[in-house]
């Protein structure tokens, strides 16, 4: 088992690591909003008066499978992942943001913030990461001197 879970971590390298949890947490996400359904969740008006919250968490369900699928993907055709990864969160702060704004969930804007640094702000950053930092090298020291 730890030899799998070690050729599938090699395989998947730094970026498709992330890109996997998250991709796997969005598909939960969007499948508990169908399994259990919320009636009139607040700050969703703006989503909820396009259609059900249970066809909004297909947004999620979808968006979580193509970024759990782009984890297997080579650097550079991965974007696709990330990008993908980034279109629920943002949905969901627009629909918190207007809230605050139509003045229906005063706490919209606290909520919008979380989506935007916890999710957004971390995808985005996720993305820049590469997969090898190479180590920076060793600093000579002269001889007879202290580091």
């Amino acid at each position: 088992m730890r030899q799998a879970a070690r050729r599938l971590r090699k395989q998947l390298g730094r970026r498709g690591q992330i890109l996997l949890i998250l991709g796997i947490g969005k598909i939960c996400w969007g499948v508990g909003f169908i399994v259990s359904p919320q009636q009139d969740p607040a700050g969703l008006q703006l989503l909820t008066d396009r259609c059900s919250l249970a066809s909004w968490a297909w947004l999620w369900i979808a968006a979580g499978a193509i970024t759990a699928g782009s984890a297997f993907l080579r650097i550079g055709r991965d974007r696709w992942g990330f990008l993908a990864a980034l279109a629920p969160p943002s949905v969901w702060a627009l629909a918190y943001l207007s809230a605050v704004l139509t003045g229906e969930y005063a706490r919209g804007g606290f909520v919008a913030a979380w989506y935007l640094t916890s999710h957004v702000g971390v995808i985005m950053w996720a993305s820049t990461v590469p997969e090898y930092s190479v180590p920076s090298p060793p600093r000579r020291t002269r001889k007879g001197k202290a580091p």
